[in-house]
């Protein structure tokens, strides 16, 4: 299960963990629409008429209320907008917060709709706290499920897998536990009861199998990584641009301050003449030197390449290359003051100084 140098997931904790995980995120709401007959025969308005409809499983009383719609626009509704919701979340929200505060959230609501079976209600107001809560268990549920899957993304395809195998045993144990209720006779208050007291068993599991996760050394070891691997990508998604640019002729620049530095030119005779040039844009060393390696560029080292053009032009890279690469350290360039272009020396004004350079020796 494990990869590379990860340690081992000792008696596969872990894997356990998010296998609960898994039944936990589907088990409530498997077993709250298990429970239809009873809302529906709560609506009905006759006290009686609940007894009758959950012991032959019927609907029997008119859907005065078209609870079946309601149900279906309220669950699916908030199930995709807080699953698009969840992608700016998490740059917001700590993943942990998100998952315990889910999780707790799920548990008050289902505590909420298993002491409203005792509890004798007109249909109107149990109809709207009802589809209140349908509303809000769907949203977290959308935000749970969609953290989860983000913790899953480190871990080993095992762990995927083993998580969905949950979410697909939740179905299986409510349809056992309709089958159950019918053949044991019991009640239809005992039956409702039920059906929302078991998946706050399984919230509680399922609580205390995350809050377990840090303490695994498995878990901690993925979880670290997550953070690290997130800005890797980032990373190698820029290179791969900047490497795509490149090959295209063009080079990108992310803009930061002009510094004006003075750069060595060379004229046919040999004689160097220095001129001002302003930097207009610096690269990264990590996203630039691979690519500029690739394609032939000398230069290991940790610096940054700058590119050059005259003061009030643009730079501007030619077909293939950047314009004027120059090297310089990582920290940051300080502002020279402008020196005017110096004339080269004539020929015999250079011997001259060199004649009273060698004397004075």
């Amino acid at each position: 299960m494990a990869r590379g140098d990860a340690p081992r997931d000792s008696y596969h904790l872990v894997g356990i963990s998010f296998f609960i995980l898994g039944l936990g995120t589907l088990l409530p709401w498997n077993f709250f629409i298990t429970a239809i007959p009873y809302f529906q025969a709560r609506l009905a308005g006759d006290s009686n008429s609940t007894a009758r409809t959950l012991s032959t499983n019927r609907t029997g009383p008119e859907d005065a209320f078209n609870f079946n719609n309601w149900v279906t626009l309220l669950s699916q509704l908030p199930l995709l907008l807080f699953t698009l919701l969840n992608s700016f979340l998490y740059q917001c929200i700590p993943e942990t917060v998100r998952i315990l505060g889910s999780l707790l959230a799920i548990l008050l609501l289902f505590a909420l709709t298993a002491a409203l079976v005792k509890v004798d209600m007109s249909p109107g107001p149990f109809f709207s706290i009802t589809m209140a809560s349908v509303c809000f268990i769907n949203s977290f549920s959308a935000v749970l499920q969609g953290s989860l899957f983000g913790q899953l993304g480190t871990m080993p395809s095992t762990y995927s897998t083993l998580f969905l195998s949950g979410q697909g045993l939740a179905g299986i144990f409510a349809a056992l536990a309709m089958l159950l209720s019918l053949a044991s006779g019991v009640d239809a208050q005992t039956s409702a009861l039920g059906y929302f007291i078991t998946p706050c068993v399984g919230i509680l599991m399922s609580i205390v199998c995350y809050l377990s996760l840090p303490h695994l050394k498995f878990a901690r070891y993925y979880l670290a990584k997550k953070q690290s691997q997130a800005q890797a990508q980032e990373l190698e998604t820029k290179a791969e641009l900047l490497h795509s640019d490149l090959a295209d002729g063009a080079v990108p620049c992310v803009g930061l301050h002009s510094h004006p530095v003075r750069l060595p030119c060379h004229h046919s005779h040999g004689d160097q003449l220095h001129q001002s040039r302003e930097v207009e844009s610096v690269l990264q060393p990590h996203l630039l030197l691979p690519p500029l390696q690739h394609h032939g560029l000398p230069g290991t080292e940790p610096d940054v390449l700058l590119l050059m053009a005259r003061r009030g032009q643009p730079a501007a890279a030619p077909a293939g290359l950047p314009a004027i690469l120059v090297r310089a350290p990582l920290h940051a360039v300080p502002r020279a003051p402008e020196v005017p272009a110096a004339h080269p020396l004539p020929a015999g004004c250079v011997l001259h100084h060199l004649h009273a350079a060698l004397c004075h020796f």
